[in-house]
C-alpha cells in the first residue's frame, strides 16, 4: 500500500535531514560516528534539493531515482551500521541500523510511480 505521496516525501526528508544534522548535538556523537552523520545528512540534503518532485528545489533527479537511491543508501547504513557494531560502537550500530529501517519503510510506503507535480 503505497501512502506516501511526492509531496508527503519531500516534507518526511527535510525533517529526517534535520534531524541527522541535529543527531551529532543530540546523541552526543563524536569522532568518526560525528562525521559520517554530518556527511549522511549533508549528502541527503542535495539529493533531495536537487530531485524532481514538489519539494525539489533544481529538479535534477527523477524522482523514481531518488527511490532507488534510498534503497542503495539504507542497505549501504545496515552495512555501516555493522561495521560500527564490530568496531565497538554499539550507539553507532543501533543509530545506523534504525535511519536503515526508517528509509526502508519511507521507501516502501512511497508511491514513486505517481507522476510528479513540478510545479
Amino acid at each position: 500500500m503505497k501512502i506516501i505521496s511526492a509531496k508527503t516525501h519531500g516534507i518526511i526528508d527535510y525533517l529526517f535531514i534535520i534531524f541527522v544534522f541535529a543527531s551529532p548535538t543530540l546523541f552526543n556523537m563524536e569522532g568518526t560516528l560525528s562525521k559520517i552523520t554530518y556527511g549522511l545528512a549533508a549528502v541527503h540534503l542535495l539529493v533531495t534539493l536537487t530531485t524532481n518532485f514538489e519539494l525539489g528545489l533544481v529538479k535534477l533527479i527523477p524522482f523514481r531515482i531518488h527511490g532507488l537511491l534510498e534503497i542503495v543508501v539504507s542497505i549501504a547504513l545496515a552495512i555501516l551500521a555493522v561495521w560500527f557494531y564490530n568496531s565497538g560502537y554499539e550507539a553507532g550500530f543501533n543509530y545506523y541500523i534504525a535511519l536503515a529501517v526508517v528509509i526502508m519503510i519511507v521507501f516502501i510506503l512511497t508511491d514513486f510511480k505517481t507522476p510528479v507535480n513540478k510545479g
